[in-house]
């Protein structure tokens, strides 16, 4: 510890402003917000608990994610509001809670939740106020340099996906000599496969498709491959998958039973996932697509099968590249997230006043 610095428990140096129930100050024409533990704006009201600068962490719900709000508040009953006092920098205070991992806090035994007396409990260095002035100053150079590279990174991962957009554009949207227009009804027809509920899932050599993907395993398979299959329900509803190995389909999915003879199967697969069927469910509850729905979908493709396999391994290159891409770009992100961990373990140890912060 430098010297000069001291450490003390919440108890001695803030307040935990306990949240409370709405009701009675709810106006959509207040003054104030009120919170949640995620920090979403939950309607506005005519009184406040928060000053201007506390900082909000979840009580349930989100526990790790501390906000720093800039303006008064009104914080409901499953956020806390950490209000500091003279001895510690509103901002200094909340870069602290920023490098401290509330997970290890949690007595929830489902839904995350935080105790206030086990947080009253935690330590925190305190150097005097000049130099958490001083190391606030550092942070926020280094944070603000450090979002500004993860912004560039994300723009650059989505320029590379509107880059493989194009090129699915421009090859789907051919037509003339060699190619076929017709509807999807007209080329392809679909069927279901056979129910199966989870409790007569066994364990098995053959993965169980549904809706979502492989929902389990069995020791029966009711398909040969190769197989091209489609989402009919669920979170991959309208998905396109070409299955290689024996399988079980549910009837959340379809395969497609008639018109492959004259594809290649990884092309089908291609040229049905630009179509982005989900874009033809029926919206119910949840989006379900159907025979019906996807009768009428344009498709055009070329009627040489030669030309499908050049199609498909042209796009099999570009979306290799944009793998690898992709996987540099995430690489770099959390190396950056990693970085700020870095440093605010630092900031706390003492060791980056006056030291530049190189990003």
């Amino acid at each position: 510890m430098r010297e000069g610095w001291e450490i003390k428990e919440w108890s001695e140096v803030l307040d935990i402003k306990s949240g409370k129930n709405q009701k009675e100050v709810l106006n959509p024409n207040g003054k104030y917000p009120i919170l949640g533990s995620a920090g979403k704006v939950m309607g506005y009201a005519d009184d406040y608990i928060c000053e201007a600068g506390t900082t909000i962490i979840g009580r349930k719900g989100t526990i790790n994610n501390p906000l720093f709000i800039k303006e008064k508040f009104w914080n409901v009953d499953t956020a806390f509001g950490l209000h500091t006092s003279e001895q510690l920098d509103k901002n200094y205070f909340h870069y602290f809670c920023l490098s401290f991992d509330f997970t290890e806090m949690d007595k929830g035994s489902g839904r995350p939740s935080l105790v206030k007396k086990d947080l009253l409990k935690i330590s925190i260095p305190i150097p005097p106020l000049a130099e958490q002035q001083q190391i606030v100053a550092i942070l926020d150079k280094a944070f603000t340099a450090i979002d500004t590279a993860k912004a560039n990174i994300k723009k650059n991962i989505e320029n590379a996906k509107e880059l493989y957009q194009s090129k699915l554009n421009q090859i789907f949207s051919q037509t003339g000599d060699g190619w076929e227009e017709k509807t999807l009804g007209e080329v392809f027809k679909l069927k279901s496969g056979d129910g199966l509920t989870a409790k007569k899932m066994i364990e098995g050599p053959y993965p169980v498709y549904g809706g979502n993907g492989i929902a389990g395993y069995h020791n029966v398979n009711n398909f040969e491959p190769p197989q091209v299959i489609i989402g009919r329900v669920g979170a991959l509803c309208g998905n396109v998958r070409h299955i290689k190995d024996k399988f079980w389909l549910t009837d959340n999915a379809f395969r497609i039973s008639v018109g492959l003879d004259n594809f290649d199967n990884d092309f089908v697969t291609y040229l049905l996932n630009y179509k982005n069927l989900r874009n033809f469910a029926r919206q119910a509850a949840q989006p379900v697509v159907s025979n019906s729905s996807l009768k009428n979908v344009p498709l055009s493709f070329p009627s040489s099968v030669d030309e499908q396999v050049k199609i498909r391994k042209k796009l099999r290159n570009i979306e290799s590249e944009l793998n690898k891409l992709n996987a540099s770009y995430k690489s770099k992100l959390t190396n950056l997230e990693e970085l700020k961990k870095s440093i605010l373990q630092k900031a706390f140890a003492g060791e980056l006043t006056n030291k530049e912060v190189q990003i």
